[in-house]
């Protein structure tokens, strides 16, 4: 089960909502917010393809960039334990932490 759906390489997060009935999401992976909602999952589905329709419409408009630019730049949380293991392999290969990191996460994607 996931709960992302994608239109035009855009990813939204669904969710669903006991209180009010209904699914909603945001579209991720963007500067900006872009939400959208349904009461049927067939709704949520056009109403999210609405979404991004107008979202690229409305950016081409304003002349801006759809997609949020990535620095390479992020922080993660791990243990301690974790972090001593990856710094000690990282001594180990001569490498920095970060490109152990980067490595690991490569190897992890299939990239």
């Amino acid at each position: 089960m996931s709960n992302t759906i994608e239109h035009k390489g855009y990813i939204g997060s669904v969710e669903y909502s006991n209180e009010d009935k209904c699914f909603f999401g945001k579209l991720e992976m963007i500067d900006d917010l872009v939400t959208f909602e349904a009461d049927t999952v067939k709704g949520l589905e056009k109403n999210f393809q609405d979404s991004v329709d107008d979202y690229l419409s409305t950016c081409k408009k304003l002349g801006i960039e759809a997609q949020k630019t990535y620095k390479g730049i992020f922080n993660i949380r791990i243990s301690p334990k974790l972090h001593k293991m990856a710094y000690q392999r990282a001594l180990k290969n001569n490498i920095s932490l970060n490109a152990l990191v980067g490595k690991s996460l490569e190897e992890y994607i299939g990239h």
